[in-house]
């Protein structure tokens, strides 16, 4: 397989009277009639999708039922463009973390962005909802505090919070888009019930984006939802399909005018979370897929083993098979997911152990190392100074410091993540989240600079 064909072969067919030949279908289309049992098919598209089926046809004439389909994903390819940097802003951060919609003006970040997810809309009673309605749209941003040096107002109907700023920062950068991203791992409960009536919940949603408070404010919509018909806080047991039957209703009520776009999970395990669900399926109503290619490995596991948690390859001592990102991205397009809808993710942040002997992957523990506000978790504009990187692994890096082992991202390991990302045909990358990030966005610049 290359970025233009695909090769197939097949088993010979007998027949009673002997077989002249193979007519080999892409979709319902007759590509060719050969006389052996294999073809490569040319002049295709990169990072697309195809579907084959083969038919037999004897010296009478007469055509075999079609083979079994069989889909093959082309490598490379920018459909998507390629070189999409999106990143998510946490509502929250306005609180303890002190970082708002302005920081992403200040730190660089905003130009480097070409989408920005605003996390989270809450999902209760089947229907879309407000996740923090002060600091959505009511909190008052002094001149100071605002993108544009002025001042909210309480004038009556007055759009105040995150979405005012937001609307600030994209008359500044008019060329970022901005989505409203429902769920995440707290509030991704609530989906079950919206999976009952698909129909219902696009169309709640879809007037809670298009509040005519906020409307210009949104480009679309995006479903982090922690897990279809698996658990993660909680367990779903929709079925398969669920999960496409939302997409579906999210498309048909959104429409083509808006981002449809949904972050999934990144478990490329045999029978997996991947496996749970229709994602190839939903593919086809989504923009793109946001691949959570971390997380993989922390300190939930707290006497260890110590491991990456975003490892891009797999690597001798993994805890578990397929955790890894490219097991995810080639799953994913074995299952028709074109490489052009998924974004590759990068974690703005460490995870890591205390009790620790051992420098290299693979030792015990004793349980998380402190974090700011988690244990076992920590921002990478503070793990940078003070637990620096003492090696790689995997494509990622880590750091041992005073008994304590960390893994994170730092801006060389991800220039190699942007490089297999437009390697594998990508849309691009994302990242979790802004605030994350050192007040000159070094994380955010390497993934800009790495994509090109």
């Amino acid at each position: 397989m290359t970025n233009t064909s695909v090769s197939l072969a097949w088993d010979a067919a007998t027949d009673n009277v002997a077989v002249t030949g193979y007519e080999v279908y892409r979709g319902t289309t007759l590509v060719t009639t050969v006389t052996g049992t294999a073809y490569t098919d040319t002049g295709l598209t990169a990072g697309t999708a195809y579907t084959y089926t083969v038919r037999a046809r004897d010296a009478a004439g007469n055509r075999s039922a079609a083979s079994a389909a069989t889909t093959a994903t082309t490598t490379g390819g920018t459909g998507g463009g390629g070189n999409k940097v999106l990143g998510y802003f946490v509502q929250w951060g306005v609180y303890q973390r002190g970082y708002h919609v302005k920081n992403i003006d200040t730190s660089g970040s905003a130009a480097k962005l070409t989408h920005l997810n605003y996390a989270f809309g809450n999902v209760q009673n089947g229907q879309c909802a407000i996740g923090d309605s002060y600091a959505d749209y009511d909190r008052f941003y002094q001149a100071g505090e605002s993108v544009d040096g002025v001042a909210d107002t309480w004038d009556a109907g007055a759009l105040r919070g995150s979405f005012n700023q937001l609307r600030k920062l994209k008359k500044k950068y008019p060329n970022l888009k901005v989505l409203f991203s429902f769920g995440g791992w707290t509030w991704s409960g609530g989906f079950t019930q919206a999976a009952q009536n698909p129909a219902a919940f696009a169309d709640s949603c879809y007037k809670l984006v298009e509040d005519p408070r906020w409307a210009d404010v949104f480009d679309g919509i995006d479903i982090d939802w922690e897990y279809p018909n698996a658990c993660g806080l909680t367990c779903d047991t929709s079925g398969p399909a669920a999960f496409r039957n939302v997409m579906s209703a999210l498309r048909a009520r959104f429409g083509s005018g808006n981002l449809v776009t949904a972050a999934i999970t990144a478990d490329g395990t045999d029978g997996g979370k991947i496996d749970a669900a229709d994602y190839g399926g939903a593919a086809q109503y989504v923009d793109w897929y946001n691949v959570m290619t971390y997380d993989y490995f922390g300190a939930w596991a707290a006497q260890g083993p110590t491991a990456p948690h975003s490892p891009l390859t797999s690597y001798s001592g993994i805890p578990i098979a397929g955790f890894h990102s490219d097991a995810a991205i080639q799953k994913l397009k074995s299952k028709g997911v074109p490489a052009s809808k998924l974004l590759l993710g990068i974690g703005f942040y460490g995870r890591g152990w205390t009790g620790v002997t051992q420098a290299a992957p693979g030792g015990t523990a004793t349980g998380p190392a402190p974090g700011t506000y988690e244990q076992g978790i920590e921002d990478y504009k503070v793990l940078k100074t003070r637990c620096p990187a003492t090696g790689t692994v995997a494509g990622t890096a880590y750091a041992f410091c005073g008994g304590q082992w960390w893994s994170y991202d730092t801006p060389a390991t991800i220039g190699g993540k942007m490089s297999y990302s437009k390697s594998q045909g990508l849309g691009g990358a994302f990242f979790w989240e802004l605030s994350g990030d050192t007040a000159n966005a070094e994380l955010l610049t390497a993934m800009k600079n790495g994509l090109g």
